[in-house]
């Protein structure tokens, strides 16, 4: 039990959770858009690719992690590597049979599964290792991170179910709308996400926007930031997906939306405890969207 509970920790839940949520939720809004049905041959196709995506995350998130071992001492000392848990070893070996399992399985599944394994998984690995490594440049850092969750999972997914579905790669105002939202929230994810870190990231000389800003003003663009997201979907309810319940779109939107200012009231900055509450808060939000976005569909 003591193995699975820290290669829980390994597989940072949170990342895990937003990339099942996506491939779910990407499968019911081709579903929905292309006026298919569930069988069990699609079915099949949607267990290859959330597999394919989490042994990607797994892959990623572990490298990462590897890379990092002395910043996670001060920043993270509870992961699995930092904490002595898991062996230099014991990480790569985990690392490496994902990645080799991801590509395989998306290999198996088909060509528009595999670009998607296959592209987040280079930039996974150009963020965090030597001599690339850009996690040490903040746009390049960011770029890595929007680019993955926002465009590069999203399409990449609709157009594998969408083949699969009707036999033609087909890309719709829905899923253009979403990956846009994804792309926004995740750079307010990508700026947000280094606040914690401040400690290590200082000591190691990994220039970060909390670095080079400040907390109060990383904080302010964060949520600048989402909210301009919530109100970009409000204006895209309105204009074009015409299909969607206007009175749930919109509400749960402006709800969300109030949460997120009146959660923001009680960050203390000084604070690391504060803070990395309010960030895995700001994960709870990129959850929701992949929840209510699909089920407006059918409202």
């Amino acid at each position: 039990m003591s193995f699975f509970f820290s290669f829980w920790k390994f597989s940072r839940p949170h990342t895990i959770i937003g990339t099942s949520l996506s491939v779910f939720a990407i499968y019911f809004l081709a579903l929905a858009t292309t006026n298919s049905s569930i069988t069990w041959l699609n079915l099949e196709q949607l267990l290859a690719a959330w597999i394919a995506c989490l042994c990607g995350n797994i892959y990623i998130v572990g490298l990462n992690q590897l890379s990092d071992v002395a910043i996670d001492r001060i920043n993270k000392p509870s992961l699995p590597l930092a904490a002595g848990e898991f062996s230099l070893q014991k990480g790569k070996l985990i690392v490496a049979i994902t990645g080799i399992l991801a590509l395989v399985i998306a290999a198996c599944s088909g060509i528009w599964l595999l670009a998607t394994v296959g592209i987040s998984l280079i930039i996974g690995t150009a963020y965090s290792l030597p001599p690339i490594r850009l996690k040490q440049f903040p746009f390049l850092a960011a770029f890595c991170i929007f680019t993955v969750r926002g465009i590069v999972v999203n399409l990449g997914l609709f157009l594998h179910y969408s083949q699969k579905l009707t036999g033609q790669e087909l890309l719709n105002s829905y899923v253009w709308v979403l990956t846009l939202f994804v792309l926004f929230f995740t750079i307010a994810i990508a700026i947000f996400k280094d606040v914690p870190d401040l400690e290590g990231d200082k000591q190691y000389n990994i220039t970060t926007f909390t670095l080079i800003l400040g907390k109060p003003a990383v904080l302010n663009l964060s949520l600048g930031v989402i909210t301009f997201c919530y109100l970009g979907m409000i204006l895209a309810r309105i204009f074009w997906l015409t299909d969607f319940s206007c009175s749930f779109f919109i509400g749960y939107h402006l709800i969300l939306l109030g949460l997120l200012w009146w959660r923001s009231q009680k960050v203390d900055l000084e604070e690391k405890t504060a803070i990395a509450q309010f960030y895995q808060f700001i994960w709870k939000l990129f959850f929701l969207e992949y929840i209510l976005f699909p089920i407006s569909y059918f409202v």
